[in-house]
């Protein structure tokens, strides 16, 4: 299902999630990419959005290609 660009994907995604906007959801979003499409959601839902901050572990040998990620925090 192609998107014009990533806010129009966080859109569309939004009006499936609208039913949980009484559940006082928060959103979560991974930077770069994730963030326009968690703002669109945040803002449709009336949710206040954070961002979870990662770090993937690549393979040597492909530099593209996650093996795993590791995020920060003791909480």
């Amino acid at each position: 299902m192609p998107f014009a660009n990533r806010a129009e994907a966080g859109a569309r995604l939004a009006a499936v999630l609208v039913k949980y906007c009484n559940e006082q959801p928060v959103i979560l979003a991974l930077p770069r990419g994730g963030v326009p499409v968690a703002a669109e959601v945040a803002k449709a839902l009336g949710a206040p959005l954070d961002l979870v901050l990662v770090r993937k572990v690549g393979v040597p040998w492909h530099p593209e290609l996650a093996m795993g990620a590791v995020v920060d925090g003791h909480r």
